[in-house]
């Protein structure tokens, strides 16, 4: 009978241990613009920003190869629609070298997730993650607007 507590009480403790460890968990969503690349030109330093943040965001999430064909492809839509079709160009040719889900870059393919996840569509829970994640970060920054209010009437 003492065995059987034991042994149950054991399996209780690795079942909570596994429970917590496959907990689905994205890292909060960050953006370095357009990383090793100018944000715009020496006029308009920041041409095409917006276009490299909703790309960053796509690259956070990761998802599957086609996801990642899409989110590349946008991205030199977007750019191309600032005049700038030759950079768009080449920050494609730059995004799909250097973008792989394979190698530990902060700018990876799925770079909110733990490196090794490759391609792959985003499961509910892994979608779950992510609505958490928007979510705080929303939370946060309507936090902030409001401290900056406040702060302002002083």
């Amino acid at each position: 009978m003492q065995f059987l507590l034991i042994a149950l009480r054991a399996l209780t403790v690795w079942s909570l241990l596994c429970s917590q460890a496959l907990a689905v968990e994205i890292e909060p969503f960050t953006s370095d613009g357009c990383s090793a690349f100018p944000d715009g030109t020496m006029e308009q330093e920041e041409l095409w920003l917006e276009c490299c943040k909703a790309h960053d965001y796509a690259y956070w999430k990761g998802g599957s190869y086609e996801e990642r064909v899409a989110a590349d492809e946008a991205l030199k839509a977007c750019v191309a629609k600032t005049g700038q079709k030759e950079v768009a160009a080449l920050m494609l040719a730059g995004v799909r070298i250097g973008g792989t889900p394979y190698l530990p870059m902060d700018f990876r393919w799925g770079y909110g997730w733990p490196v090794g996840r490759g391609y792959k569509a985003l499961s509910a829970e892994e979608e779950e993650a992510v609505r958490r994640s928007e979510a705080a970060t929303n939370s946060k920054k309507t936090d902030e607007s409001r401290i900056m209010t406040e702060t302002a009437d002083f």
